[in-house]
């Protein structure tokens, strides 16, 4: 049973959670104290999951890049995606702009890695209001991505799900496992 070494980005507009979803999934912690993140910050998680056989076990180390947040002064630079095998676009379920900025964000991942996966996050589902669910459901429609999820960082709502889902993918193009 080898180590395999996969890179994953985190991207998305300032604020929307995408270091708090790293937090709780590789932490196992919340905060609400906002921490606006410089440049990257990669953290590290081994997953152990299921090969294509029943007793085959993958150990896979996933370097998870927490990107800055795009703003409308400051674009993702393009150095820290390279190299990336998948991405979770992230956007703020409260602020229909970053939903509105999610074609942006995976265009430029997918101009970079053309044959990277991604999984959209929703986040702050916690305070969801049925009101925006309408601009949530267009993005499910943008036809590069895997999935969608409604996230929640502060209660874990999909976390640990939406990084397993991408990890399996990522496997899946190299030895259709998982």
């Amino acid at each position: 049973m080898g180590m395999i070494s996969k890179k994953i980005c985190l991207v998305g507009d300032f604020g929307v959670g995408k270091t708090s979803l790293i937090r709780r999934f590789v932490e196992r912690q919340f905060s609400d104290q906002y921490l606006s993140t410089v440049g990257v910050k990669i953290s590290r998680k081994t997953l152990e999951l299921m090969g294509e056989k029943p007793d085959q076990k993958l150990n896979l180390r996933l370097m998870i890049w927490d990107l800055e947040g795009h703003t409308k002064f400051k674009g993702i630079s393009k150095n820290h995606l390279q190299g990336a095998s998948g991405a979770l676009v992230v956007a703020d379920l409260t602020r229909p702009e970053t939903i509105e900025n999610i074609p942006e964000h995976i265009n430029l991942f997918l101009s970079i890695n053309p044959k990277g996966i991604i999984i959209v996050a929703l986040n702050k589902a916690d305070l969801f209001t049925q009101e925006k669910l309408q601009k949530a459901r267009q993005i499910k429609e943008f036809e590069s991505i895997l999935a969608t999820y409604q996230t929640s960082a502060k209660n874990g709502l999909y976390v640990d799900e939406i990084f397993y889902q991408l990890a399996c993918e990522m496997i899946k193009k190299n030895e259709s496992s998982c």
